[in-house]
């Protein structure tokens, strides 16, 4: 494997990687740790910036909430040597613990800045309640004109109409909990979590989840195609 030359002539790749199971606790600060030390023990060629304190360059497209498990998270590096994509894959995969998955790596396509949507599946365990009243209760939510929430900004506090930025494409009860396909806004502009959405819903209801459990399946563009 030949060293480059000069840096700026290698293109950034991404690696698409899984986010399950126990890692879904791991934070995003600590996710960049265990991925700097992952690819370190994996000796991958990752270019490091330059200056007094170099370091390993890494970037993530969108940050993943605490306790939310992904099928589809990114993560952007340079290397120095040239190296098959798929060997990046291979090596990193025997370096990671378990609950981090690298899927596939290809070259950037788009800046994060693309970013526009997030789909989401979720699952709620409600005590007490019958599938067939919580179904009928969100799906008469769902047709509020307005859905207004206070979100954290950089500012503070700021109420948010969801309406516009949440859809539901599914509704269902299955196997004793509530079970949803969620879009929502995603991206630099806006980033909504949909548990802003379904704590909403439950807040108006007076009830009380046991257990929620968010995935995320695909992280989409303005047009909704895949962010690549």
């Amino acid at each position: 494997m030949s060293k480059i030359a000069n840096i700026n002539e290698m293109p950034n790749i991404r690696v698409f990687f899984q986010k399950t199971g126990r890692a879904k606790y791991i934070s995003h600060l600590d996710l960049n740790r265990c991925m700097q030390r992952a690819l370190k023990r994996a000796e991958i060629p990752v270019w490091y910036t330059e200056g007094f304190h170099p370091h390993m360059y890494l970037t993530f497209a969108l940050p993943l909430a605490l306790g939310y498990e992904s099928l589809c998270e990114t993560m952007d590096l340079r290397l120095d040597e040239e190296t098959a994509l798929g060997e990046v894959v291979s090596r990193l995969n025997q370096a990671l613990p378990e609950g981090l998955t690298a899927v596939r790596a290809e070259l950037q396509q788009h800046k994060p800045d693309k970013i526009a949507w997030a789909d989401y599946q979720v699952e709620i365990v409600l005590p007490g309640v019958e599938g067939g009243q919580a179904v009928e209760a969100l799906e008469k939510f769902s047709q509020k004109e307005q859905v207004l929430v206070e979100k954290k900004s950089k500012k503070g506090l700021k109420q948010v109409d969801l309406k516009p930025y949440v859809t539901l494409s599914e509704i269902r009860w299955a196997d004793g909990a509530l079970r949803l396909a969620v879009r929502s806004a995603a991206g630099t502009t806006l980033n909504l979590n949909p548990t802003l959405y379904t704590d909403a819903f439950l807040q108006e209801q007076g009830w009380r989840a046991a257990r929620c459990a968010v995935l995320r399946t695909a992280v989409l563009e303005e047009d909704f195609s895949a962010f690549r």
